[in-house]
This record gives C-alpha cells, sequence and structure tokens, in this order.
C-alpha cells in the first residue's frame, strides 16, 4: 500500500528584487520518507526549505500538511524543526538544556522533559554530555546536539538545511550513517537541502535536483543516477561524458564517430540526441579483439578504490574511463560500451532561437541591442525569431568588444569541445559551441555574425 501523503507543495513560487528563485514547483513528499532538495548554490533549495518552515511567505501557491493549507501559519504554529546549517545553539547552556528548550517553552511537566531529553542524548550518542556547554564540543557533537534539539520536539517533519557542511569529510560520511539510522528509527518525514550530490545518493529515498528556481528530476536515487532526464542532471549527478549523437533507429545510436547498440525506443530516425555515459560503464582492455573502438590512454591517475583515466579515442573525442586496473600513459586500448550502459536523452534544443523585432532592411533588435542582419523584407517592428547554431555564436576576452555582453553561467565537456550557456546583461541567455577554454562566471562579449542568422517572422499567438 502507497504511503499517504504528508506534505503537497502546489506551484509555489518566489522572488526577490524581481528576480524569481522559485517557478512553479510543484511536488509532494509522503510521510515517513527522507527526501532530499539537491541543486547548485543559488538554485533555491534553502528557499524552498524555508517557505516549508514558515520563514518565508510565498509569492504564489500553497503548501499542505496532512490536507490542510499552512501557507499563511507562522512558523511556531507549524509542527516541523528545523536543523540549521550553523546549528543555532544557545551557548549560554549545556547540552541538556538546549535540547530541552522548546519543551520548556511549551510548558511540558519536567519529568517527561527528563525523559525525552534522555531519549534523544540516546539516540545521538551524547549520553555522557549532558552537563557539557556546548562551545566545547566538536563540530559533529554541536550538530548532533542541533539535531536532539529539533527531534526532542516530536516534529511531523524535520527539515535539515545542509546540516552536514561544515563538517570535515570524515565527520560528515559518519554523521550520514548515523542521519540515515536515525530516520529509519524514528520513521517520520525528513527534508533535506543540499548541494552535495553524494550525500543526496546515500540519504535519499527521493531526490528533487533543483537548477534556476525550477524543478529538473524527481525520482529515487538509482532513478536519478541511471536515467538522468536532461544534460544538467546528467553532469550534476556524479561523473558523465555527455556526447552529441544520433538516434540512427530504435536500438541504435552513433555517437563517437561509431554506431552501438543500445536499449532506448521512441526517439524517431536520424534524430539528433544527447548521450550520456558513466566512466564506470566503459569497458576497458590491452586487446583489441572484442573491442568497438580503440583509443590512446592520455592520462591515469589513482583514486583510492579505482584508477580514473582520460582516453583519446579513435575518431578524436576525449573519454573518461574508470577502471580497477591501470593502464599507462601512452598505451593503445580497445574499449567496449554494453547497450544497457547507454543513456539516450532527447536533446533540449538544437540552436539559438531568439525573439527579436526589425529595426530596418539590415538590423535587428534583439537582447536589448541592435544586430545587423542579413537583408530581409518584413516591415519596421515586426516581431521575428533569429535562428542561430550554436558554434556560430562568437565569444570575445572583453566584454565591451561584443555587441552584448553576458556571463558564462554554465559549461558541459562534450568530449570534443564545450557547450556553454552565457547569460546576456538582459537576462536573455545564448547557447555556445566552442573549443576554446571558459570557466563559469568569465564575462564576456559576444558578437553575431549576419550571415550566420536565419531570419523568420514569428506568429505571437502561436508562441
Amino acid at each position: 500500500m502507497a504511503k499517504e501523503v504528508i506534505i503537497d507543495i502546489r506551484h509555489l513560487s518566489k522572488s526577490f528584487g524581481g528576480v524569481k528563485v522559485l517557478d512553479d514547483i510543484h511536488f509532494y513528499v509522503r510521510k515517513g520518507e527522507f527526501i532530499t532538495l539537491l541543486g547548485p548554490s543559488g538554485c533555491g533549495k534553502t528557499t524552498l526549505l524555508r517557505q516549508i518552515a514558515g520563514f518565508v511567505a510565498p509569492d504564489e501557491g500553497q503548501i499542505l500538511l496532512d490536507g490542510k493549507d499552512i501557507s499563511e501559519l507562522p512558523p511556531y504554529k507549524r509542527p516541523l524543526n528545523t536543523v540549521f546549517q550553523r546549528y543555532a545553539l544557545f551557548p549560554h547552556l549545556d547540552v541538556y538544556d538546549n535540547i530541552a528548550f522548546g519543551l520548556k517553552l511549551k510548558g511540558v511537566p519536567e519529568a517527561e522533559i527528563e525523559k525525552r531529553v534522555k531519549k534523544m542524548l540516546k539516540m545521538v550518542s551524547m549520553t555522557d554530555y549532558e552537563d557539557r556547554f556546548v562551545d566545547s564540543l566538536s563540530g559533529g557533537q554541536q550538530q548532533r546536539v542541533a539535531i536532539a534539539r529539533a527531534l526532542v520536539n516530536q516534529p511531523k517533519v524535520l527539515l535539515l538545511d545542509e546540516p552536514l557542511a561544515a563538517l570535515d569529510l570524515k565527520m560528515r560520511k559518519d554523521m550520514q550513517i548515523e542521519l540515515k539510522e536515525m530516520h529509519r528509527k524514528l520513521g517520520i518525514t525528513f527534508i533535506y537541502v543540499t548541494h552535495d550530490q553524494e550525500e543526496a545518493l546515500t540519504l535519499s529515498d527521493t531526490i528533487v535536483v533543483l537548477n534556476e528556481g525550477r524543478i529538473q528530476q524527481i525520482g529515487t536515487p538509482t532513478d536519478i543516477y541511471n536515467e538522468p532526464c536532461n544534460s544538467f542532471v546528467a553532469d550534476f549527478i556524479g561523473e558523465s561524458t555527455i556526447l552529441n549523437g544520433t538516434m540512427v533507429r530504435d536500438r541504435r545510436v552513433s555517437f563517437l564517430g561509431h554506431e552501438f547498440d543500445c536499449v532506448d525506443e521512441g526517439f524517431g530516425e536520424n534524430v539528433p540526441v544527447d548521450v550520456v555515459i558513466r566512466p564506470e560503464d566503459v569497458y576497458i582492455m590491452n586487446q583489441q579483439e572484442g573491442a568497438q573502438f580503440s583509443g590512446v590512454v592520455k592520462s591515469c591517475t589513482f583514486k583510492g578504490v579505482h584508477y580514473e583515466m582520460f582516453v583519446d579515442t579513435d575518431c578524436g573525442y576525449e573519454l573518461m574511463v574508470q577502471d580497477y586496473n591501470a593502464f599507462e600513459p601512452g598505451a593503445t586500448v580497445g574499449l567496449l560500451i554494453r547497450p544497457g550502459d547507454i543513456q539516450v536523452m532527447k536533446k533540449e534544443r538544437v540552436c539559438n532561437t531568439l525573439p527579436a523585432v526589425v529595426v530596418d532592411a539590415t538590423h535587428v533588435g534583439m537582447l536589448d541591442a541592435v544586430f545587423a542582419c542579413p537583408p530581409c523584407d518584413f516591415p519596421k517592428g515586426t516581431p521575428v525569431d533569429v535562428t542561430v547554431p550554436f558554434d556560430k555564436v562568437e565569444l570575445l576576452d572583453h566584454k565591451e568588444d561584443g555587441t552584448v555582453a553576458g556571463e558564462v553561467h554554465f559549461l558541459l565537456y562534450k568530449g570534443d569541445h564545450y557547450h556553454l550557456t552565457v547569460r546576456t546583461d538582459s537576462g536573455g541567455r545564448l547557447y555556445v559551441d566552442t573549443h576554446d577554454i571558459w570557466d563559469k562566471g568569465d564575462i564576456v562579449g559576444v558578437n553575431i555574425a549576419p550571415q550566420d542568422m536565419q531570419i523568420t517572422r514569428r506568429d505571437d499567438q502561436a508562441q
């Protein structure tokens, strides 16, 4: 029998200073579930958690708890508790009084407080620390106290905002195990925020992947890792190589200059696609017999459990490979990818399509600037779409050298080139294929040559 829904998030949106940080967020949380909100810094995950907690009011949408709208309810009236990244413990109180603080505010009898605090101390392995002041504790111990303080109030839902981010690697991994065990024993609902993909995969029943205020994918850790729905998810969750490909027909795909059997269907024939290959799914061998293609090892690095190698393939692509055996740089190797290890995704876009307006016969206005364009017969003021191939957008080192300026917002290595997302000063977006190396955050100038534009009339009512 499916678990009942405890929290239902319905079309939440939120803006700060005219910038939309959450855009139509819609999902639900089942009772007893460990659900993680995962995404890079600035994606909106903490704002979403704070809305659930009641610290931030939504501009639009509803938050339902057990079927009742709590969107307007103040935080102290919500049966939820939050564990913050910086713990927010009281330095003038000892461990016992920190944990008991909320119960005392509620007027819980002293005998009941003592019983519940001692139970929580045992739960977080802090039984011998109740008389210690929190300033004398390590970071991991302080985090345990913060978790115990939240749990002692017996919330229906525990909200955790990057609670392990301040801990060192080993302590963070130890606390992950403890959190998972606490969740199993308590059976209450956990909503967890992190930017750490490995942490999300380790802890969660369900992962909600966010980027730029929108949900990209919801699924189990296995689904998110093995079946990413777009290039952002594939790139953000674990190591992967994302390549341009062509779906030849059902169960047959072309990439890396070769054709491969796969398990995917329903894409059509000769359709451009993205292909995701995880580095652990590439078989590498000394002999060429039995291999699908070959390559030369470029580098080999020991990673503790496996070796990570970069291989230049026989068609000029670079491929990351992880294997328990080391292959020395310069070695010629055979490579094989099994059908079930090839993940095919629909392309989100195949070129730039930019809304524009005709200025005159040889100029269009777009991205808050005027660009020279090929001669067109449309009257002044006509709404048009300007189509530009990814590899025809020119990026310049100095923003003043471009027709418009922008910032490199996202970059994806595709085996033999980089695919960049550039956010212009006007808020528009351009997608760029380039062999040049740029970094996220680089400020660039942008030019588009007239001969690289294709202009078509835009039917606004059809948009």
